[in-house]
């Protein structure tokens, strides 16, 4: 495979920054309580209903090069050299990081595709395909392999949690939803699930309350509930986040689960001053975002190595 350097500087990015959720899908919001009863419900958090155990799941990527990939026929197709990581923090009577991994990929559409190989030994980066050559295919193409790493990172980490431990992933709970007691946690909203009038009710919400559970159907079908963090700007829905867990979920499990994760989750909320997302970016998530970017290798020397490798193709 030959293969050439991108001179635009990955550190802008992707044009996608995250994959957002379907919006055409079927919601049944008389899933805990009738619509017509909605209304904020205020969540104890006493001891008793909070998890003794909570495992954080998250990852992050990072493009370091896009290339341009050329075949024996001489036809030229775009890709992205990434490095991704998924980790797990365990917080319980201390928060520590107990798994992680670090992976190298080049994402391209081109059936010529080939690891390359760099100066450091331990650097490869192996091939994976995209469905296209867009930049938002191939950007999915890196969340989908580093969502898998997430997966990898919680499943292990389950094995040597108590069977109450609560599982809080970054993002959506799909292909997750088979790690017990597993919660996906939505930070930004792309799309609105809710009839208008139940809508307005979650920039309402007090802070520590939550919404009744409702279900989010078609493909990938999942119970959902908002929930709103303290410490939330003057906005209506500042520091709301939405939950998701599975539906094949007993509906008393599931309304239990809410009240947990009420109950657990805002003691993790961060506050203004230590992290611009704040409230919703949680701080054992915040750290272990931090430790996983250290782990991702320095962007310069990456680059750098690219285009020595680069070089030995042409």
């Amino acid at each position: 495979m030959k293969f050439s350097v991108d001179p635009w500087d990955p550190s802008y990015g992707s044009a996608l920054d995250d994959v957002l959720d379907p919006t055409e899908v079927t919601v049944e919001t008389d899933f805990e309580v009738a619509s017509s009863k909605w209304e904020p419900i205020a969540v104890s958090d006493s001891d008793r209903n909070r998890a003794s155990v909570v495992l954080f799941v998250d990852g992050v990527r990072r493009i370091d090069a896009q290339v341009w990939i050329e075949d024996d026929e001489s036809n030229v197709a775009p890709g992205v050299c990434a490095t991704y990581a998924a980790g797990v923090v365990r917080a319980g009577d201390k928060a520590e990081i107990v798994a992680t991994s670090v992976r190298r990929g080049i994402f391209s559409a081109s059936r010529s595709t080939r690891p390359i190989t760099t100066k450091f030994p331990d650097v490869v980066y192996l091939p994976f395909a995209a469905t296209e050559s867009t930049p938002e295919a191939l950007w999915i193409a890196i969340q989908n392999q580093m969502g898998e790493r997430e997966v990898e990172m919680a499943e292990v980490a389950r094995r040597d949690a108590p069977d109450d431990a609560l599982v809080l992933l970054d993002g959506p709970v799909t292909n997750r939803t088979h790690v017990p007691r597993a919660v996906g946690i939505i930070k930004t909203h792309a799309a609105a699930y809710l009839p208008p009038d139940l809508h307005r009710l979650v920039g309402g919400l007090p802070e520590g309350a939550r919404t009744p559970v409702f279900t989010i159907g078609g493909r990938g079908s999942r119970h959902s509930w908002y929930l709103r963090l303290p410490g939330g700007r003057d906005a209506p829905w500042a520091g709301v986040i939405r939950c998701e867990c599975s539906a094949d979920m007993d509906p008393a499990d599931a309304v239990q689960l809410a009240e947990v994760v009420g109950a657990t989750v805002p003691r993790y909320a961060s506050e203004p001053h230590k992290d611009p997302r704040a409230p919703q970016n949680l701080y054992p998530v915040g750290g272990l975002e931090r430790e996983l970017r250290r782990r991702l290798g320095d962007p310069h020397l990456l680059y750098r190595a690219l285009l020595v490798s680069a070089a030995h193709t042409a």
